[in-house]
Order: C-alpha cells, then sequence, then structure tokens
C-alpha cells in the first residue's frame, strides 16, 4: 500500500506536469494552432505524442496514479515540455528517479565543522540554510541585516527559518526591497529542494503550514513554479544602516546538498543619483 509522502508526489508530479503543459502553446513546439482550444497550452493528447507515451499512461501520470515511468520516459516529457535543469531535476525526484545528470542527495547530520568556522571567517553577511530552511550558522554581520530573523532568538515562534521570516513576518516587508518578488523566487527555489528531498516530512509540513497561514504563499505555491538557485542583487531597507545592496552567492558545501552557504557581497547596485549601499557595521 503506497504511503501518504509516496501518495503526495505523485500528485505533485501530476500537477506540477498540467500546469508545466498549461504554460506551452502548440507554436512553441511546431504545432498547427487548428481549432478553438478550451484550456490554455497542450493537449495531453500531444504531449503524450511527442514523448512517445500512449495518452492513457500520460492522463493517469497527470491524474496521480500509481504508475511507473523510465527515466527515459520522463527525459522525454522533460524535453517535450521544455522544462529548465531545476524543473527537470524536480520532476525525477518526484517520480523517485535517478536522473544520470544529477547527484544523489546525500542525508541530513549536523553541521560540518568546517564549514561553520568557514562562515565566521567570512567578511560579509553570510549564514548556511539546512533543508529546511531554518538558518543553522551565520555570521555578526549577517545577524545586523536580518533585522527580525538572525538576531532573533530561536525559540521564538518560527524560530529562525528563512520561509517562515519572508512569509509571515512584518518586519521582512520593510527590510527586503521588492517583497513580493522576492517572495516569490525563494518559494520557487524551496519547491525545486523539496522535490529533491521528497521523504523528508519537515519540508512538507512547512510548506502546508504557510499554505495555511499565509495567502501569499498559497497562491504563490499553486502556481508550482520551479527555479533554480540564483546570485543577483538583494536590496534592503535597514531600520539603522539605511539602503543596502548586496551581490548574492550562493553554494552547496562539497559532498552535502542539503546545507546551503549564502554569501552577500557588496556594495552593489549602486548609481549616480541613488544612496550609495554599504555594509552594515558589526554591533
Amino acid at each position: 500500500m503506497a504511503t501518504s509522502a509516496t501518495l503526495d508526489r505523485r500528485h505533485a508530479l501530476g500537477a506540477f506536469l498540467m500546469a508545466r503543459r498549461a504554460r506551452l502553446g502548440p507554436a512553441a513546439l511546431g504545432l498547427p494552432e487548428a481549432g478553438r482550444r478550451r484550456t490554455p497550452g497542450l493537449r495531453r493528447e500531444e504531449v503524450a505524442q511527442l514523448a512517445g507515451l500512449s495518452v492513457t499512461w500520460y492522463t493517469w501520470i497527470e491524474q496521480g496514479r500509481d504508475v511507473s515511468v523510465s527515466p527515459a520516459a520522463l527525459a522525454r516529457l522533460a524535453r517535450t515540455l521544455q522544462l529548465s535543469a531545476a524543473e527537470r531535476t524536480y520532476v525525477f525526484d518526484l517520480a523517485g528517479k535517478r536522473d544520470p545528470a544529477g547527484p544523489a542527495p546525500a542525508p541530513a547530520s549536523e553541521v560540518p565543522v568546517t564549514l561553520e568556522a568557514a562562515v565566521q571567517a567570512i567578511a560579509a553577511p553570510a549564514y548556511v540554510l539546512d533543508r529546511q530552511w531554518n538558518a543553522v550558522v551565520w555570521n555578526a554581520l549577517a545577524s545586523r541585516l536580518f533585522i527580525g530573523w538572525l538576531d532573533r532568538s530561536a525559540d521564538k515562534p518560527g524560530g529562525r527559518n528563512l520561509l517562515r521570516f519572508i512569509f509571515l513576518e512584518p518586519a521582512a516587508r520593510r527590510l527586503i526591497r521588492g517583497w513580493e518578488e522576492r517572495a516569490r523566487r525563494v518559494l520557487a527555489e524551496f519547491r525545486a529542494e523539496c522535490g529533491v528531498f521528497p521523504e523528508d516530512r519537515g519540508m512538507q509540513s512547512l510548506a502546508e503550514e504557510l499554505r495555511a497561514r499565509s495567502t501569499v504563499f498559497a497562491r504563490l505555491w499553486e502556481a508550482h513554479a520551479v527555479l533554480g538557485r540564483e546570485g543577483g542583487v538583494r536590496q534592503f531597507n535597514h531600520p539603522k544602516d539605511g539602503p543596502l545592496a548586496y551581490e548574492q552567492a550562493a553554494f552547496a558545501f562539497a559532498g552535502r546538498p542539503e546545507f546551503k552557504l549564502v554569501m552577500l557581497l557588496g556594495p552593489a547596485g549602486s548609481s549616480k543619483g541613488k544612496p550609495k549601499a554599504r555594509q552594515p557595521k558589526e554591533s
């Protein structure tokens, strides 16, 4: 009998494929746009044909039924639906199949001492997230920058979880410039990692909690967006240090993909006529 986690993965895979099918129009795959379509995107028949699957088989996958899909069939679906690298990884992980292009995840465990020492040696705001996006290591500059998150006591409601901070704390909306766009991208990155660790019930429970507590999270979660972690400019309105901007860089610790090291390197994004970005001072 299938476990609850297995059923959740099947339904998540089906919902994701359906959302991506709706995203593509016939022209994107060189198909004629003959006749009026009742729903946006490709028909199931078109996806099945292009991926070399039977329509019934593909329909069952979207419906979350108990069907086994080979890695080769998943690869054809990924190509047909024009999935990004992060989306492809997400699909393989939900299906419980090994993509030859992706490494196997390591089990969660204690933070390596070398990683903790490295964070403390970084002369810029830096922190490490675990697979449930709890901050497990950070330095003094990160604590000063992230008011309402890394400066708070771990025993307060929400602890030091990045998603709870972004979606539930009013301080996050005040601190993060372009808050909703950042929230959208962070959620899409988290969803991608839910596929990497499909057996981690803590990640699923966190998503269910935030869907219930945040209307914005619930709306963005239903979009089924999946993104890989990317760098770029991160801007803040700091209550003590004023406008700040950094270039963010994120890394996975060698052999331990459950830990993500994030560094904010600055100043960045300043230009003539704009306040010059500053790094926060250590308190």
